[in-house]
């Protein structure tokens, strides 16, 4: 049985522990990460994005999600950068148990406005929401933002009090996809330490993949044309769960790793053209990738 957004996180915001969020879109990327968090004994949430749902289907992702809630851990199945009004109602009625709704772009009382009528709709099923103040740079999927805006401290206790919402996603230095920094990753540490005093709420990093070189490398062996990709380093996940995050975001690792195995397979076994031998390694290299996040983030052995 699939487990609410708010149980999942509340117990991360008093251990002190961040759970991985991480992005689906087919069935093999599910079973990866499933399969990392029955291994690690963590719990997970299942994350769909708009384009997802409309890739691969609202009653496929759900059916997907309702398979892997068989398992003996807690699992949330949550819409990301919920945006269009329509979507986040068909996920509210299909039964995911987490919405996000992103106003992030919209003028503060707009975005306000809509989150409030969100909460409303979403509490009513039982299912907790995320909001967003401030918005992370780059660009993923049709989520795009030229530059980073950090969240206010002020105006954000202002919405949590006004919007009712569970989590709150803030920006404090990342950005989404690949191409996160253009120097050293760094993130706003002491912004993040006031925001968590002042808000005393499970927090979200968006944009937090790692891009490991190791994938990276891979991917470019076998004909992948990346440039130079630069993620979250890992001993700044690290500080930032230490002070306060309790949910992460990853999609950019899995899509690497996704591609870096097949590319690989196909390379070295072209004759081959099964589609179970070709999807496997990536499911594999997924798992793997998922696994260290999770010891990373210390949602290990939560479950």
């Amino acid at each position: 049985m699939l487990v609410t957004l708010k149980k999942i996180l509340q117990k991360a915001h008093k251990e002190g522990y961040a759970v991985g969020a991480f992005n689906i879109n087919n069935m093999e990327i599910c079973q990866a990460i499933v399969r990392a968090a029955v291994a690690q004994k963590a719990p997970v949430i299942l994350q769909t994005s708009e384009g997802a749902i409309k890739y691969a289907g609202i009653e496929y992702l759900k059916a997907i999600a309702e398979a892997a809630s068989n398992e003996k851990i807690p699992i949330a199945l949550h819409l990301d950068h919920g945006r269009d009004i329509e979507t986040v109602k068909a996920c509210i009625k299909a039964g995911w148990t987490g919405i996000m709704y992103d106003g992030s772009h919209l003028p503060f009382e707009e975005n306000v406005k809509n989150t409030k009528k969100v909460v409303q709709w979403a509490h009513k099923k039982g299912i907790g929401v995320e909001g967003e103040l401030g918005t992370i740079g780059g660009a993923e999927e049709s989520i795009v933002s030229r530059k980073i805006i950090y969240t206010n401290p002020e105006a954000a206790r202002e919405f949590v009090r006004r919007t009712g919402v569970d989590a709150l996603a803030v920006a404090i230095g990342t950005s989404h996809g690949a191409y996160k920094f253009e120097g050293a990753g760094r993130l706003d540490i002491h912004l993040l330490k006031t925001l968590k005093e002042q808000l005393k709420i499970p927090l979200v990093l968006h944009g937090a993949s790692g891009v490991p070189a190791s994938l990276v490398t891979m991917a470019a062996r076998y004909g992948a044309q990346l440039g130079k990709p630069e993620g979250v380093p890992d001993d700044q996940i690290a500080i930032a769960v230490k002070n306060g995050i309790n949910k992460i975001n990853t999609d950019t690792d899995i899509r690497l790793a996704f591609d870096a195995a097949i590319r690989k397979f196909i390379a070295e076994k072209p004759e081959d053209f099964d589609p179970r031998h070709i999807l496997s390694p990536a499911r594999e290299l997924i798992q793997q990738v998922v696994e260290h996040r999770m010891k990373l983030f210390g949602s290990d052995g939560k479950a």
